[in-house]
């Protein structure tokens, strides 16, 4: 998660989204090798092993993220005990995942970018008309192509990959990147994506990773502790605490964090 990871990223989504909005046609012609002309499909489609590998993908990558969702959720739950991993960690990755493969994907593009899938276009047998990845005027009316989700997902190991050991990282952002390739060649090979939805997915997921780590742990400015995290949420997560406590007969006082008075019957 250096500059030069940055300036690299950068340079692809020029590169990529230049070329293939000055040829949008190269989208056509690289969905096209995946499609049966003789069968007017996308055999891989129908391929058992193909589809759970797609499911496989999806299970690793929120696998990765479960366990900041259990710690984050047992935060909520007991606030006065520490958490069970890094408190920065935690908001890192499912900061990130939601960013990446929720709010940006699925309830911003998707819903108001009108692309239509490869699979229902014209081209490969479908009624709706091919459109270039800049153009959001297409006839899909929802859950559309541009980006994609699933590629997005695929690509954010990026943020696990950057928690990695010094030693061990840049393996795990050349494993990120495969994964995130394969991934994204499954959706191009089942015709749920052109090559623009799956490279801009991987780009945006990479650049969300970049900034929330920068964000977290590199800039001074805003570079936060674990016990800075835990402490906002111990706040946060105090008063429903509280209030259960209360309701169980015994009042635990107010939240202890730095500075503060520590709470009673603990």
């Amino acid at each position: 998660m250096n500059r030069t990871g940055l300036v690299i990223a950068l340079a692809l989504a020029f590169v990529i989204g230049l070329v293939f909005g000055i040829y949008p046609e190269l989208d056509l012609k690289l969905a096209a090798l995946f499609y049966d002309v003789a069968q007017k499909t996308f055999p891989l489609k129908l391929d058992a092993l193909a589809s759970f590998a797609r499911d496989a993908a999806m299970w690793i990558a929120w696998g990765l993220v479960l366990p900041a969702i259990v710690a984050i959720v047992v935060k909520f739950i007991r606030p006065d005990r520490p958490m069970l991993m890094s408190p920065r960690a935690a908001i890192f990755l499912l900061t990130t995942m939601l960013l990446s493969a929720g709010l940006l994907t699925n309830l911003t593009f998707k819903s108001y970018w009108g692309r239509p899938r490869p699979v229902v276009v014209m081209q490969f047998g479908g009624d709706l008309k091919f459109v270039p990845w800049w153009d959001p005027r297409g006839d899909c009316a929802r859950n559309c192509s541009f980006f994609s989700g699933e590629g997005a997902t695929a690509f954010w190991t990026y943020a696990p990959a950057a928690l990695a050991p010094p030693a061990w990282r840049p393996l795990a952002y050349v494993g990120a990147t495969v994964f995130g390739i394969a991934t994204s060649g499954l959706r191009m090979a089942f015709g749920g994506h052109f090559f623009t939805d799956v490279a801009i997915a991987g780009l945006v997921s990479f650049l969300v990773v970049w900034l929330a780590y920068a964000l977290i742990y590199r800039w001074a400015a805003t570079r936060l502790t674990d016990a800075q995290v835990d402490s906002a949420l111990t706040r946060l997560a105090w008063p429903g605490y509280r209030a259960m406590q209360r309701w169980r007969g015994r009042d635990v006082g107010p939240a202890r964090v730095s500075g503060a008075v520590a709470p009673k019957g603990l």
